[in-house]
């Protein structure tokens, strides 16, 4: 049965399509028959009790440039004219992105929202991600100078970043020693009012780090993410590059383990972060990697995504 899909997200108009997860879902529902509408959270209002959208009719095709043809505004009540909601705007994970976790949980579970609001909400990805310790790297989150130094003199190297950056930003390595602590600690404790995450430094990240894509807790294609020279950051958006890769026995393990949790909370699409067989991060909010792996020979994730969304609207 055709469904009546809502995509919530950053401007369409200026997305990158070649790498864009959001469009190949949306490329996807194309071929399904289901009928798009849009909105930028900006425009999602609850009146009353009623959560309601200032929504554009959405028509897509895979051609850069010319990917989206938008309708005239109009005014829709979600509960009464939605069938599901793709929340997909960017981070950052602020109070904006809460705010709007909280409308859409107003709607859910009658209107299917992915990922469930709820749960994206109480699950920072570096937070969350500290729910299976025993899958990670060394990890403190802090902001207390002392606490970082103790941790900083067991370990060593480490890198030092945001509690709730993304794509890379801010993202450092300090070696054991480094004079420029002192500073960067100045730095963090006048930009960020929350604590940060301080992880022992992973050498091996110079061979990628892995990025799986998980549907409905199940793994279902991965890339490999490789920094360019002279970074740490194997974010493609920092200049990472994308290489073909297969899943190793530890990598397994570890979807195996998160899996049934991912599922249990409605998290139906997600992206994981492994570096030298160590969980990094749980990526809720809007995971990225679909079109890379297909790109790179790997399966269509779109698919699953729909058929899980399929079967869940039944």
């Amino acid at each position: 049965m055709p469904l009546t899909v809502a995509v919530q997200m950053d401007p369409i108009e200026h997305i990158k399509i070649a790498g864009d997860t959001t469009f190949a879902l949306l490329l996807e529902a194309k071929k399904r028959g289901h009928a798009l509408v849009y909105w930028t959270p900006d425009r999602l209002s609850m009146r009353d009790g009623a959560v309601v959208a200032r929504a554009q009719d959405l028509t897509v095709q895979d051609v850069e440039g010319a990917h989206a043809t938008l309708g005239t505004p109009r005014r829709i009540v979600l509960a009464d004219e939605v069938d599901v909601v793709l929340m997909r705007q960017d981070p950052p994970f602020d109070l904006a992105y809460i705010t709007a976790s909280h409308l859409l949980e107003r709607v859910h579970p009658k209107v299917l929202v992915i990922n469930d609001p709820a749960h994206v909400r109480n699950a920072p990805e570096k937070i969350f991600v500290t729910e299976f310790p025993h899958l990670m790297p060394p990890t403190l989150i802090s902001r207390d100078k002392e606490e970082i130094q103790d941790f900083r003199r067991e370990h060593g190297a480490v890198v030092m970043k945001p509690l709730h950056g993304h794509g890379g930003a801010a993202v450092v390595r300090l070696m054991p020693d480094d004079p420029n602590f002192g500073s960067l600690f100045d730095l963090f404790s006048v930009t960020f009012r929350e604590p940060w995450v301080i992880q022992k430094f992973l050498p091996r990240i110079t061979e990628g780090d892995k990025r799986i894509l998980l549907v409905d807790g199940e793994a279902r294609g991965a890339i490999n993410r490789v920094p360019a020279a002279g970074d740490i950051r194997s974010n493609m958006v920092r200049g990472g590059g994308a290489v073909a890769t297969q899943l190793t026995d530890k990598e397994r393990e570890i979807c195996e383990t998160i899996g049934p949790h991912l599922k249990r909370m409605g998290l139906v699409l997600v992206g994981i972060d492994v570096i030298d067989g160590l969980l990094t991060e749980i990526n809720v909010t809007s995971p990225t990697g679909v079109r890379a792996v297909k790109k790179l020979g790997g399966p269509d994730v779109a698919v699953d995504v729909w058929d899980a969304i399929e079967a869940k609207r039944g």
